[in-house]
């Protein structure tokens, strides 16, 4: 899937205009910054305001839990999917409050599910395999899950949505995100592993630990993200992520923004800058969550977040709250005024 650079006529015409409005230069700091990306996105300056605006939760379940790396059971994966559909979610509070809508994607819950308002049946296999043991999945699972997130994001997109959301949910994925983000970054498990739902001591070890045997079994397996990221999603992802990874693909490739979300939506980005560089521009860091290997994908990505409220749920709720932020950033280069067209005199030069 082609992602096309963004337009740096757009762009610089974005710059220049920042410059002609009725402020001091630079004084709106990023928020001029996500207005110029957004003029690059787009093509058009001054740029369209992002909206309507779509989340996409993708679900799926983790092999790893066999290993107690957190409290939570795996059913509570398929009985959130049944709350994001029902509305009572803090997505779909968030949401509510954005004018955002919220689509569920299973793509990998361990049970069955009814068919719900909202709910897409994707499903590639019912939860992942033990990453600490085996391979997560094999190479065409991994595959068909990166081209379920991908045609997720272009038939949100043909539905005339303009901004898109990632969302996410599967109880344990912040361990294969945390392996994900070691195997991208290169950095040790102990600085990108967190502690997810908010686990004592004695689990964060046996976390970290898990990490550390998973990378080391997909390592000695001949895995090398940088060269083949289709290869470490299966080796050491979930099925939410390498979806994820598609999505912001192919978001990218329809030149709409994608505001990622925390540290699974991280873990999935790498993946997705791997495959496509590109996407890169058409993506905006909601916010930076308290998760560890969340700050260090973005700063591996090289994003900077829009928001920093010490959240650490997932859903997609920071990347959601953001939202209106960006959107605001493509109102000041269409509604402010100029120097010259409000009469009022610039500084000397």
């Amino acid at each position: 899937m082609a992602v096309a650079p963004l337009d740096e006529a757009a762009m610089a015409a974005a710059r220049a205009h920042q410059d002609r409005l009725t402020k001091p230069r630079g004084s709106l700091g990023r928020l001029e910054a996500a207005g110029t990306q957004l003029a690059g996105i787009s093509g058009e300056c001054p740029p369209p305001v992002p909206e309507p605006v779509a989340v996409a939760v993708f679900a799926g379940d983790h092999g790893v839990l066999a290993e107690g790396v957190t409290p939570w059971p795996a059913e509570v994966t398929a009985q959130m999917v049944l709350n994001f559909c029902s509305g009572g979610a803090a997505i779909n509070v968030l949401a509510r409050h954005v004018g955002a809508e919220v689509v569920v994607v299973d793509v990998g819950v361990a049970g069955r599910l009814a068919p719900a308002p909202g709910l897409i049946d994707a499903k590639v296999r019912p939860g992942t395999a033990n990453l600490a043991v085996e391979p997560a999945m094999t190479l065409e699972e991994a595959a068909a899950a990166l081209d379920v997130g991908a045609s997720v994001a272009a038939d949100l997109v043909a539905r005339g949505f303009r901004c898109l959301v990632t969302g996410d949910m599967g109880i344990g994925n912040t361990t294969p995100s945390a392996a994900l983000i070691a195997a991208f970054t290169g950095r040790p498990a102990v600085e990108v592993t967190g502690r997810g739902t908010g686990i004592d001591d004695a689990m964060w070890a046996r976390k970290v630990a898990v990490v550390e045997r998973a990378l080391v079994r997909a390592r000695a397996q001949g895995m090398d993200a940088a060269q083949d990221p289709r290869g470490a999603l299966a080796s050491l992802g979930g099925l939410e992520i390498a979806a994820l990874a598609g999505f912001v693909v192919g978001g990218a490739a329809a030149r709409v923004p994608v505001v990622v979300d925390g540290v699974i939506a991280g873990a999935a980005l790498l993946a997705a800058l791997a495959l496509a560089p590109a996407c890169a521009g058409y993506c905006v860091a909601g916010h930076r969550s308290v998760e560890p290997g969340a700050g260090a994908a973005l700063a591996h990505a090289g994003l900077q977040p829009l928001l920093d409220l010490d959240l650490r749920l997932g859903e997609g709720t920071g990347a959601c709250l953001a939202v209106p932020v960006l959107q605001a950033s493509a109102k000041v280069l269409r509604e402010m005024a100029t120097f010259d067209s409000a009469g009022v005199t610039e500084k000397d030069a």
